[in-house]
């Protein structure tokens, strides 16, 4: 059986715990693909430089493929980076989706445009119990965006722990944030040959969200 697959990977914590638990089921990690906003060097969502994600991809010890993409042609390209990961012989794509339906479908079926067979390996777990594990498997992860409309700004450059996640649910928030209540950039974990040291700058405001500007220190 081909084992090699190509991780749709955001730097945070549910693609970090989709790759892991891929390669708990004996599968090999080939490469990973971000895709970062078309006119600016930052990943969409999470606005994580490329330094950032390279720097990961080190420690995964795999190679980083980058796409640039609007929400317009974000599809267009999305297809386009799946069928380059076929014809090099991956056919599996792994990707972080945990119980949302209709993201889930999206991304079969632009999958199966490329000829790529999706993966899920985190579909329908529990969310508290994918977070536990998370947590009790080493993984080291930061809060680094905030959607004020829908949780407090002081939790902006929090560390993902057992205590944080009682916080935010004790006040109705969901913890695994699957509703963009918030993202997460990994710094450390069992998929890593090593620790990513990670800067953080001052918050910056647009609308509703706040970023914590992160690199990474040793491509400063």
């Amino acid at each position: 059986m081909d084992r090699k697959f190509v991780a749709s990977w955001s730097g945070g914590k549910d693609s970090a715990m989709a790759v892991y638990k891929a390669l708990e089921n004996g599968r090999t990690l080939t490469r990973i693909w971000t895709m970062f906003e078309e006119e600016a060097d930052r990943s969409r969502s999470h606005a994580l430089p490329e330094s950032v994600i390279h720097a990961q991809a080190e420690r995964l010890k795999v190679p980083l493929m980058k796409r640039q993409a609007s929400w317009e042609t974000y599809e267009k390209e999305f297809i386009g980076a799946m069928k380059e990961c076929t014809d090099a012989g991956i056919h599996y794509g792994v990707f972080g989706d945990i119980d949302l339906e209709d993201h889930r479908t999206w991304v079969q079926q632009a999958c199966d445009q490329a000829g790529m067979a999706a993966w899920h390996p985190l579909w329908l777990i529990p969310r508290r119990q994918l977070l536990e594990e998370f947590i009790a498997a080493g993984f080291e992860a930061y809060i680094i965006v905030v959607d004020t409309s829908r949780m407090p700004e002081r939790f902006l450059g929090k560390r993902f722990t057992i205590e944080l996640m009682d916080e935010l649910e004790a006040l109705g928030i969901d913890s695994c944030g699957e509703s963009g209540e918030f993202h997460t950039v990994v710094a450390n974990g069992p998929i890593f040959s090593e620790r990513v040291p990670l800067l953080f700058g001052e918050p910056v405001e647009k609308g509703n969200y706040i970023f914590l500007p992160t690199d990474c220190v040793e491509l400063r």
